[in-house]
C-alpha cells in the first residue's frame, strides 16, 4: 500500500507545510508530491500500474485517466481510513485508539548500496533537423491524450507528433540523434509529461523553438531533455535536413551544411546543472 498526497493549489500545499501536515505525510512514509493535479493528464506521481487499485480524492476515474489500474473515488475521510487500515473500510470501522505492540527482529541491519555509474553528457550535439515552422504546437499535438495510459518511456516514442497535422509518420522516420527545431510556445496546453518523454524515447537530441509554453520548459528541464530558445534564425539558412551542431553553454550554433552559424541562447545555470545530473532527481 502506498499513500500518495498531491496538494491541489500551492497555497494548499504552502498551508500544509506550515501547519506541519506536510511533515506528518513524510514522517508516515506517504510520497509527497508538488501541488498539481495529480493523476489527472498522467501526473507520474498519481499513476498506478497494471492490476493496482487507487483510492481518490480526485474527481475523475474514467478508463486510463490514471493509469492502467482500477480507480476509487471517495471522501477524504474514507481514503485516510482505507490507508491506515489497509483496505478500502470506513473510520467508524477503526478502533479509537491504535493498537501497541513491541517490534521484534532486526532493525540495524547495514542496506547494501551499490555503485553509482555516472556518464559525463555531452553539452555539444550534432545531428539531422526536423525544421517544423509552426506556431503553438500543444502538448495534445505532441502526445495525444489517448495514449495518456501508458507509463513506460520505452512506449512514448512511437506516438510522438502522432496528432500533428503533416508529421503523423515522425515517430517512424525520426532517428536518434535528430534535433527538433520550431517556432513559438512550442509545448503549450497541458502538464503531461509524456510530451517530454515521448522525445527522450527517440534519442531526439535536442529542441529549439522560439519560445516554450511554461509547464512544458519546466518538465523538459527537469527531465534533462536539451531545449533552447533563440530571438532569430536568420544568418543560419536553415532548412528541413540540415545538419547542425549545437553548443547548449555558449548558444553556438553551426550549420554544418550551409557552413553558417548563429548564437542562441544558452542554458541557464541551473539548467544546465540539472542536465549534467542526468534531470532533477539525478
Amino acid at each position: 500500500m502506498v499513500l500518495k498526497i498531491v496538494p491541489a493549489t500551492d497555497p494548499i500545499w504552502q498551508e500544509a507545510l506550515n501547519t506541519g501536515l506536510i511533515k506528518i505525510f513524510k514522517d508516515a512514509g506517504a510520497l509527497v508530491s508538488n501541488a498539481g493535479c495529480a493523476g489527472c493528464a498522467a501526473g507520474q506521481v498519481g499513476q498506478n500500474g497494471p492490476e493496482e487499485v487507487t483510492l481518490s480524492t480526485g474527481n475523475r476515474n474514467f478508463a486510463g485517466k490514471q493509469g492502467k489500474g482500477l480507480v476509487y473515488l471517495a471522501s477524504p475521510a474514507i481514503v485516510a481510513a482505507s490507508a491506515v487500515a489497509g483496505f478500502i473500510t470506513d473510520p467508524a470501522n477503526l478502533p479509537a485508539e491504535p493498537a501497541s505492540f513491541k517490534p521484534t527482529g532486526r532493525f540495524n541491519a547495514a542496506v547494501a548500496k551499490g555503485e553509482k555509474i555516472k556518464t559525463e553528457k555531452s553539452t555539444t550535439v550534432e545531428g539531422k533537423v526536423w525544421f517544423i515552422e509552426k506556431d503553438d504546437i500543444d502538448t495534445d499535438m505532441i502526445f495525444h491524450n489517448r495514449y495518456l495510459t501508458i507509463t513506460d518511456i520505452k512506449e512514448m516514442g512511437k506516438y510522438t507528433f502522432d496528432n500533428l497535422k503533416g508529421y503523423e509518420d515522425f515517430a517512424k522516420k525520426a532517428q536518434a540523434g535528430d534535433i527538433v527545431v520550431t517556432t513559438k510556445n512550442f509545448g503549450a496546453g497541458s502538464s503531461r509529461q509524456q510530451a517530454v518523454d515521448c522525445f527522450l524515447s527517440l534519442g531526439i537530441q535536442c529542441i529549439i523553438a522560439e519560445s516554450f509554453g511554461a509547464i512544458y520548459e519546466r518538465n523538459a528541464i527537469n527531465a534533462a531533455l536539451p531545449i533552447l530558445t533563440y530571438k532569430t534564425l536568420e544568418g543560419l539558412q536553415l532548412e528541413d535536413g540540415d545538419i547542425i551542431r549545437v553548443n547548449f553553454e555558449t548558444g553556438l550554433v553551426n550549420n554544418i551544411t550551409k557552413g553558417t552559424e548563429i548564437k542562441i541562447n544558452p542554458f541557464y545555470e541551473v539548467q544546465l546543472e540539472i542536465y549534467k545530473k542526468g534531470g532533477l532527481l539525478g
